[in-house]
């Protein structure tokens, strides 16, 4: 496509978090421009209501209906679609959105960011979301990966991992697809209170998160078999992921710790650090967004960017990978329009190299 082009954009569940990062990102894109932004609970109201931050650069975009949404999708010809919308919810609405676009002879772009497509089965969705599949024979046309560990999607639609799921799955894909350790991994991650959405509950209130740190859904989180699929799919090896996820005192970021044993065959000089980092370099050599460095990576180098640090310590016996990215622009949106921008074979990093903001 012309470098030049515009492509009309939309985004479904409006005025969440991921949603709100999505529209700062569209925003200053070279080559996606908003069409409109879906909220079935304030249709009609100025975005930038939701969005004070982005007031700037929203004018008087208001938030549109379902049935808005459907008479753009049939204007375009071509539009790019990014589904924020909630888990359960997501499905449905893309199924309908998709089937009108289909009648209207119009061929849009989608990518969910919620976990309704990251499954290959509707039985698989339903053992981990305890509900049906809101739309079953929809899942053939959608794709789960982390951008890095697939060149292309061989379907029209992606479905983008979750936070956790992409931080922990660029510290391990090398790991297994190297054959550097045994496939059982022990995982520690600390997430941000904006992984929780903006709704506040317990789990997010500030004085109950404020200066703490605690565990939850020990071994049993739901992004574990999300995690172990695709990993699967990226390697062809089935993991055993033994991940603890813990609720950090800082609003965005994700910091994960993978640690495994090393494989007999990799023990002595090939396990030394300098050579484990030099393998992890190699194996993300062409992925503009990950680096590798030599010291512990932190969350302040990465905030509101959409690049991955990556550091990994090797003692002879043991493996041990860092990983730090922002839960709403790598884990999220960020790694959405990188999803996006290949869709449209535009280059993979339009729109999304300003660093990280530091110091926040």
């Amino acid at each position: 496509m012309s470098p030049t082009e515009r492509i009309p954009t939309l985004i479904l569940g409006g005025t969440g978090y991921v949603a709100g990062e999505v529209l700062r990102l569209v925003v200053g894109h070279p080559n996606f421009e908003i069409a409109g932004v879906m909220s079935d609970s304030q249709p009609g109201e100025p975005v930038a209501k939701a969005f004070p931050h982005l007031a700037a650069v929203l004018g008087d975009l208001r938030f549109l209906s379902e049935d808005d949404v459907r008479s753009q999708l049939a204007q375009h010809p071509r539009s790019a679609v990014f589904s924020a919308a909630p888990h359960g919810v997501s499905a449905a609405l893309i199924d309908r959105l998709l089937g009108a676009a289909e009648a209207a002879g119009t061929r849009p772009r989608m990518v969910d960011i919620s976990a309704d497509y990251r499954y290959g089965t509707a039985e698989a969705y339903a053992a981990v979301y305890k509900h049906a599949h809101g739309a079953p024979t929809r899942i053939k046309d959608f794709t789960c990966a982390v951008p890095e560990h697939l060149a292309t999607a061989p379907t029209p639609h992606v479905a983008h991992p979750g936070c956790f799921a992409t931080a922990i799955l660029l510290a391990s894909v090398p790991l297994l697809a190297l054959d550097l350790v045994t496939p059982t991994l022990f995982v520690s991650g600390v997430t941000g209170s904006t992984g929780s959405g903006r709704k506040p509950v317990d789990g997010t209130h500030h004085p109950t998160r404020h200066s703490d740190l605690y565990s939850y859904n020990a071994l049993v989180h739901r992004h574990i078999p999300e995690i172990t699929a695709c990993a699967a799919a990226a390697t062809g090896i089935t993991a055993d992921f033994a991940f603890v996820p813990h609720s950090g005192p800082f609003a965005r970021g994700i910091h994960a710790t993978v640690q495994a044993s090393l494989k007999g065959t990799t023990h002595g000089s090939s396990s030394d650090t300098a050579t484990l980092l030099a393998r992890l370099r190699e194996f993300y050599a062409h992925s503009p967004f990950v680096r590798v460095l030599d010291s512990a990576p932190r969350l302040k180098d990465i905030v509101a960017s959409n690049y991955a640090h990556l550091s990994i310590t090797g003692n002879g016996r043991t493996v041990a990978v860092t990983c730090v990215i922002d839960n709403l622009t790598k884990g999220a949106a960020g790694g959405a329009v990188q999803w996006m921008n290949r869709l449209f074979d535009l280059p993979e990093t339009a729109g999304l190299t300003a660093p990280a903001a530091g110091w926040t």
